[in-house]
């Protein structure tokens, strides 16, 4: 460990492998360590084993679970958008060759009380009990504004600017009721709260168009997944950085983060051997403490619950997998509830299992309590184990100290925050915007039947 590298990265979290993949193929000499014997950090995919080992350590697995080979367990569970830009990375990268994804079935959304489908083709809408007849047509003359808007057309923009109104201003120009609001916010342009209510309409209206894009690309749901689990995307991208001559690490301590006398990154030491670089990324558990004080903060918490199940979620057609997010609203909270439920077809468990995780962030001192909104959709639940997590974030941009920290993970259920952080990552260590370009030959993820 005595070279020299032009980039240091810790934690094989995606954010991090995805970070480490671009910089190897831009040239860059990278060292990638992780502290864990195992890739994917925080949102790694586990066997029985492992996962009874993290949760239960010296309780022995139940013999009738089957294989312990046939488990990928993932302790952060996203799905992604089949035209959003996680498959856009994987495709500009060429990863893709070396996955294989299944279609999500169906994404649904928790409305009065019950368990509602979010439309996918204008038959669906029709019979959707989303909405009454006559906000069917409110919302149909609101779709179609967005799908005919062009910026450089006056007569596709009705008289809004979407620059210049709130989004609650658009909802409220077509006279939508706030059950569809809700369920268009936050099951079609998955924000995380109301406070797009209040800002410009433009990234609200892209959003709606990046969801209807994907749902029109392979049909029946938006979104796509990995086969094996979300741990083959950190292996994946760690395949790439090593062809282009990126070398990893795993099951090594890091000790301690070297700065100089001016708080600059040095280097990171793993006992008595210090490995050095012009500049560090990580996940923000590598950076509590460097030196004397702390280069994150707490933002919050996360509680999720992974629950084992031996029947499909109810009320969704018997789906073999699922995105189902009850707004805040509808549960009188601040933040959404997700629920993410994949199955035997996507090779993450045994037949007859399903794996279905809820996940949202901490409002109370009682968070498994307030997961119970979810709990109680899934029916008979056969094993459950549930995590608690900091939310953590830089506390500055790292341009001074060469120390360019991620952000952990939320509890959202989709990868969209996860490529801001890259993209803003990317940007705060090169000074420039990632440009995507998807290689000639290629034609997007390849989805199984």
């Amino acid at each position: 460990m005595d070279e020299t590298y032009d980039a240091i990265i810790l934690g094989t979290g995606i954010t991090e492998c995805v970070l480490s993949a671009l910089l190897s193929v831009d040239g860059k000499k990278v060292l990638h360590i992780d502290r864990n014997d195992y890739y994917g950090a925080e949102c790694a995919s586990l066997s029985l084993s492992q996962l009874y080992n993290k949760f239960r350590p010296g309780e022995e697995v139940p013999k009738d679970m089957g294989r312990d080979r046939d488990w990928a367990i993932d302790m952060i569970p996203k799905f992604m958008m089949a035209n959003g830009e996680i498959v856009n990375m994987l495709v500009h990268t060429d990863v893709t060759r070396y996955l294989e994804f299944k279609q999500i079935a169906a994404s649904y959304v928790y409305r009065d009380k019950r368990i509602a489908k979010v439309p996918s083709t204008e038959m669906e809408a029709v019979r959707s009990p989303l909405m009454g007849l006559f906000e069917k047509r409110r919302a149909k003359r609101f779709f179609e504004f967005c799908q005919n808007w062009r910026d450089d057309d006056p007569k596709t923009h009705q008289g809004i600017d979407l620059d210049g109104w709130p989004m609650d201003k658009v909802f409220a120009h077509f006279g939508l009721e706030p059950g569809t609001r809700d369920f268009i916010g936050h099951a079609m342009a998955l924000h995380l709260d109301d406070a797009y209510m209040q800002t410009p309409a433009r990234e609200t209206l892209e959003r709606i168009m990046l969801y209807t894009s994907s749902m029109a690309r392979y049909g029946k749901s938006p979104y796509i997944y990995p086969m094996y689990g979300l741990g083959e995307l950190p292996q994946g991208f760690a395949r790439l950085a090593a062809i282009h001559g990126g070398t990893y690490m795993l099951d090594k301590p890091v000790d301690e983060i070297v700065v100089d006398d001016k708080a600059t990154f040095v280097g990171v030491r793993s006992g008595g051997e210090t490995v050095k670089a012009p500049m560090v990324v990580g996940d923000p558990s590598y950076f509590r403490k460097v030196g004397s004080k702390p280069l994150v903060r707490e933002t919050g918490k996360v509680v999720r619950a992974i629950c084992i199940l031996k029947h499909p979620i109810p009320n969704t057609d018997n789906s073999d997998s699922v995105q189902l997010i009850i707004p805040q609203n509808q549960v009188g909270r601040k933040h959404d509830i997700y629920i993410a439920e994949v199955s035997t077809t996507h090779a993450v468990c045994p037949a007859g299992y399903y794996l279905a995780q809820v996940s949202t962030v901490v409002e109370t001192d009682k968070p498994e309590l307030e997961l119970r909104a979810g709990l109680d959709l899934l029916g008979p639940i056969h094993e459950k184990f549930v995590t608690i997590t900091d939310l953590e974030e830089p506390l500055d941009s790292g341009k001074e100290n060469k120390i360019f920290i991620t952000r952990s993970y939320d509890p959202t259920s989709h990868f969209e925050t996860v490529v801001e952080d890259i993209h803003n990552v990317w940007r705060r260590i090169t000074g420039n915007p990632l440009v995507l370009k998807q290689p000639q030959d290629s034609e997007g993820a390849h989805v199984a039947a």
